[in-house]
Formats: C-alpha cells, sequence, structure tokens
C-alpha cells in the first residue's frame, strides 16, 4: 500500500481484522500494525501466536522480530498496561494529562479534552467531573475560567 493515502490506516485496518477474523477479541486484540496476543497459560498463548504468525504470514504479511514481545505477563499497549490483573494506564502516557498546563483558551481546552477523554473510563464520573469544562466549549460561551473549572481540570 502505498505510503500517505489518506485512507490507508482505515484499509489496512480493515485488512488486519478480515486476516485475524474469528481471533479479534478473543485470542488477540489489533491496532493497525500492533497487534497483542494473549493467553491464560503459556500453552494457550503459545498456540494463539502460532494461528496469528500463520495468517500474517498466509497473506504475505512480515513481522519484525525485533519490534515482537513475546510471552511476557505484562505490556504496554496503546497507552496502557496489560496484565493479568487486567487493563491500567501507562503511567509514561497518562503524565502528559497530569503535566498539562490549564487552558487559557478554548483550542487549549479542546486538546486537553481530547487527551483526557482517552482515559475517561478509568475515572469514575468523567462526564460529571469535565461538565463545567464543556460548559466553556458551547456556542456562546464566554471564557470564564472559574474555581469550578479549575477543580474539574484538577481532578481529570
Amino acid at each position: 500500500m502505498p505510503f500517505g493515502l489518506c485512507n490507508a490506516p482505515a484499509t489496512f485496518q480493515r485488512l488486519m481484522e478480515t486476516v485475524l477474523r474469528g481471533l479479534v477479541g478473543s485470542d488477540c486484540l489489533v491496532y493497525l500494525d500492533d497487534v497483542i496476543v494473549f493467553g491464560k497459560i503459556a500453552e494457550e498463548h503459545t498456540a494463539r501466536l502460532r494461528e496469528v504468525f500463520r495468517r500474517l504470514r498466509e497473506v504475505g504479511l512480515k513481522v519484525k522480530s525485533e519490534k515482537c514481545r513475546l510471552m511476557k505477563r505484562r505490556v504496554a499497549y496503546l497507552g496502557h498496561i496489560i496484565s493479568e490483573k487486567g487493563i491500567a494506564t501507562d503511567p509514561s502516557k497518562t503524565s502528559a494529562v497530569r503535566e498539562w498546563p490549564a487552558p487559557t483558551c478554548v483550542s487549549e481546552l479542546r486538546q486537553f479534552l481530547g487527551l483526557a477523554s482517552y482515559y475517561r473510563k478509568f475515572v469514575n464520573g468523567f462526564a460529571n467531573i469535565a461538565a463545567p469544562l464543556h460548559r466553556l466549549l458551547e456556542k456562546g460561551a464566554e471564557w470564564d475560567w472559574s474555581k469550578a473549572c479549575q477543580s474539574a481540570f484538577d481532578t481529570l
């Protein structure tokens, strides 16, 4: 696929989902060229890895061994840490949210909310907490960074 086509990512994602049909969700997750294969025990994990590699090979897709992390109990994947304990935020990625300076205009607030929203499932009551910030984005709203806005920002 030529580099730079505007629909190339969507096309490649569709290809990967087609190649791994029946495995996505139960045996693996795929986002573009990032594939994570999981299993409860080593034998199950190995069998699933073999099946994913077989399918990729069958359609002519190659895997760079230096980019592979095999048989790991804990991996970083798309801004998350995945382990036998479940899914958690990756502290190295969430530091960007924690260190974000308080917005001074609508465009900065949109950027912050976009970033923070990526981790919304890890923040109980995200929508309620962010409500004062979203009010600043309403059409015709005057920019007034209130104590409620600062509190919402600090909480997120």
